[in-house]
């Protein structure tokens, strides 16, 4: 984004996915990126919900328990970058596959077909 600084640090979805486990745990809030590591034995939460989160986008999670100013200005201490945001929210970096779409679309073209086939044939006779 425009009010991005150059020098700070942009991770994709893929590479933030590969930070999930307890030794190495990174999650998104805001669209802002964290490695959270360190601050999993002292969440007051437990490190099981952190590690439910790991290396996913959490800011529905962070935002539902309605953490304080505090948390806030805490979480800014395990900042590392931004996500990087493809231009057009490229499906593949959502995890949506093509065929999520695609299938669903031609099954509804043959149902189309056959229906009009189907009317078509039975008005003639």
């Amino acid at each position: 984004t425009a009010e991005q600084r150059s020098d700070e640090k942009c991770y994709t979805l893929e590479e933030i996915r590969l930070h999930n486990m307890s030794n190495d745990t990174w999650l998104i809030v805001h669209d802002k990126v964290y490695d959270i590591t360190s601050f999993l034995e002292e969440h007051p939460g437990g490190e099981e919900v952190l590690l439910e989160q790991a290396g996913a986008d959490a800011t529905e999670s962070f935002e539902d328990v309605g953490h304080s100013t505090d948390a806030r200005e805490m979480l800014q201490h395990y900042y590392i970058g931004e996500l990087h945001m493809v231009r057009g929210k490229d499906l593949v970096s959502l995890g949506i596959s093509w065929t999520m779409w695609l299938i669903p679309a031609i099954a509804a073209a043959v149902v189309g077909i056959m229906y009009r086939y189907y009317v078509f044939e039975h008005k003639s006779s």
